[in-house]
């Protein structure tokens, strides 16, 4: 069992870890995403937000701290999740569809890192 639950910290932690470092790769095209939904200093907040999910993965996969990085990632997700991905905001069929499968998408990753947290308390 230890090792199934070593492959999901890795697994899911690695989500995290891949996530930050393609905002800091396409830092400029995600901000002008993030723009075109209304957050303020696009560009800074990318960059924060990959930053956040490089430190959550770091810490998800190795720990000593995964409480601590299950709550600084749904700090992160939370907010990201309601003002990203608000496909009830938005009439285009195809944009509507692909953000409310993100929102889900995100939803089920809150869950899991909810879990998470109530997971490693017990260990």
């Amino acid at each position: 069992m230890t090792y199934i639950y070593i492959l999901g910290k890795l697994l899911f932690g690695g989500y995290f870890l891949k996530g930050g470092y393609g905002h800091f790769k396409n830092a400029d095209m995600l901000a002008g995403y993030a723009k075109s939904k209304g957050v303020p200093s696009a560009k800074i907040a990318v960059l924060v937000s990959g930053g956040v999910m490089i430190l959550g993965g770091l810490g998800v996969i190795f720990g000593p701290y995964t409480q601590l990085a299950t709550l600084l990632l749904l700090v992160f997700m939370l907010p990201v999740t309601l003002m990203m991905h608000a496909y009830w905001k938005i009439t285009d069929p195809a944009q509507r569809m692909g953000d409310e499968i993100n929102f889900y998408k995100n939803v089920a990753i809150i869950g899991a890192l909810l879990m998470l947290f109530c997971l490693t308390s017990l260990l």
